[in-house]
Protein backbone atom coordinates (compact mmCIF):
# COMPACT_ATOMS: atom_id res chain seq x y z
CA UNK A 1 0.00 0.00 0.00
CA UNK A 2 1.36 3.40 -0.76
CA UNK A 3 1.94 5.83 1.87
CA UNK A 4 -0.75 8.61 2.39
CA UNK A 5 0.20 12.27 3.02
CA UNK A 6 -1.72 15.42 4.05
CA UNK A 7 -2.85 16.87 1.41
CA UNK A 8 -1.58 20.22 2.45
CA UNK A 9 1.87 18.73 2.53
CA UNK A 10 1.65 18.12 -1.97
CA UNK A 11 3.84 20.16 -3.64
CA UNK A 12 2.51 22.39 -6.66
CA UNK A 13 2.09 20.25 -9.59
CA UNK A 14 2.52 17.38 -7.80
CA UNK A 15 -0.77 15.06 -8.67
CA UNK A 16 -2.15 12.79 -6.23
CA UNK A 17 -5.16 10.67 -5.58
CA UNK A 18 -7.53 10.86 -2.10
CA UNK A 19 -7.14 8.19 0.26
CA UNK A 20 -9.08 9.32 2.85
CA UNK A 21 -11.62 12.23 3.92
CA UNK A 22 -10.98 12.18 7.78
CA UNK A 23 -13.67 15.18 8.48
CA UNK A 24 -16.97 14.29 9.73
CA UNK A 25 -20.61 15.83 10.32
CA UNK A 26 -20.87 19.22 8.42
CA UNK A 27 -17.49 19.97 7.42
CA UNK A 28 -17.13 16.18 5.63
CA UNK A 29 -20.37 16.42 3.67
CA UNK A 30 -18.99 19.60 2.26
CA UNK A 31 -15.58 18.51 1.32
CA UNK A 32 -17.12 15.10 -0.29
CA UNK A 33 -20.10 17.50 -1.72
CA UNK A 34 -16.98 18.84 -3.16
CA UNK A 35 -15.83 16.26 -5.06
CA UNK A 36 -13.27 15.49 -2.51
CA UNK A 37 -13.96 11.99 -2.80
CA UNK A 38 -11.64 8.49 -2.01
CA UNK A 39 -10.69 7.94 -5.59
CA UNK A 40 -10.30 10.91 -7.50
CA UNK A 41 -7.23 12.40 -8.53
CA UNK A 42 -6.12 15.87 -7.56
CA UNK A 43 -3.42 17.91 -8.42
CA UNK A 44 -2.11 21.43 -6.70
CA UNK A 45 -2.19 23.94 -9.08
CA UNK A 46 -1.83 26.96 -6.89
CA UNK A 47 -1.66 28.54 -3.60
CA UNK A 48 -2.34 32.41 -1.98
CA UNK A 49 0.74 34.52 -1.26
CA UNK A 50 0.62 33.02 2.73
CA UNK A 51 -0.29 29.43 1.28
CA UNK A 52 -3.08 29.59 2.50
CA UNK A 53 -5.84 28.70 0.60
CA UNK A 54 -4.62 25.72 -1.95
CA UNK A 55 -6.21 25.71 -5.80
CA UNK A 56 -6.82 22.35 -6.62
CA UNK A 57 -7.29 21.40 -9.92
CA UNK A 58 -10.14 17.90 -9.85
CA UNK A 59 -12.08 16.57 -13.28
CA UNK A 60 -11.45 19.73 -15.25
CA UNK A 61 -12.33 22.17 -12.44
CA UNK A 62 -10.46 24.50 -10.36
CA UNK A 63 -11.50 24.64 -6.38
CA UNK A 64 -9.67 26.09 -3.62
CA UNK A 65 -9.89 24.98 -0.04
CA UNK A 66 -8.39 26.50 3.11
CA UNK A 67 -5.13 24.68 4.52
CA UNK A 68 -7.74 23.66 7.77
CA UNK A 69 -9.79 21.85 5.75
CA UNK A 70 -7.44 20.03 3.64
CA UNK A 71 -5.80 19.12 6.56
CA UNK A 72 -8.71 16.59 6.80
CA UNK A 73 -7.74 14.86 3.64
CA UNK A 74 -5.52 12.37 2.93
CA UNK A 75 -3.73 11.91 -0.59
CA UNK A 76 -1.26 8.66 -1.81
CA UNK A 77 1.36 11.06 -4.25
CA UNK A 78 1.46 9.54 -7.91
Amino acid sequence: MTETICLRQLKEGQPARIAEVQARGELGRRIRDMGLVPGAEIEVVGRAPLRDPVALRLKGFTLSLRNNEADHIRVEPL
